[in-house]
């Protein structure tokens, strides 16, 4: 998790209980804080909420797997790391059963050359960790040529999905 301030005024932290979660990033947080991630283009936000302890946890994912990049970095980047990873602090210990998920991003913003775009094996990726994980995934909102900024409130579990495109939307 980065503070907030490091990324400039736009970002800056309104308050102790806002967690910003930035590209290869993962962060479990309890109610009364929120998760945030921005800028989700090709990325996805993946969101998982318990709603009997009223904690959640959110990941920003670059890429599918390792396989599909050549430069050393943050492993958290890779859906197939990050998901198990983000389930395990979250559980700490104990079952994941409890456990649903949202996402949202996975857009082509570059257009698309014939093959399918990261976005797209993004999100099958995601799909498929959590499916492996047999956490249910309950809402998304993704795909499209449009970036998003995602909030979950982890009093309710919802997540605010903005875009300049469509505005605001609930999950």
């Amino acid at each position: 998790m980065t503070p907030a301030a490091d990324m400039g005024d736009h970002w800056r932290q309104p308050d102790k209980n806002t967690l910003l979660i930035v590209t290869g990033e993962l962060a479990v947080g309890v109610h009364p804080q929120v998760l945030v991630t921005p800028a989700l283009g090709s990325c996805v936000g993946v969101t998982l909420w318990d709603a009997f302890q009223r904690r959640g946890g959110m990941a920003h994912v670059m890429l599918p797997s390792p396989s599909d990049s050549r430069s050393q970095g943050l492993a958290d980047r890779f859906a197939s790391v990050a998901i198990p990873r983000l389930a395990e602090m979250l559980a700490q210990g104990t079952s994941t059963r409890r456990f649903v998920a949202k996402i949202a991003g996975g857009a082509t913003m570059f257009g698309n050359d014939g093959s399918v775009s990261i976005g797209s094996r993004n999100v099958a990726e995601v799909k498929r960790q959590l499916a492996l994980a047999r956490i249910p995934l309950v809402a998304e909102d993704t795909g499209g040529a449009h970036a998003r900024t995602i909030e979950l409130h982890l009093d309710t579990g919802l997540l605010v999905v903005r875009s300049y495109r469509f505005g605001i939307k609930d999950l």
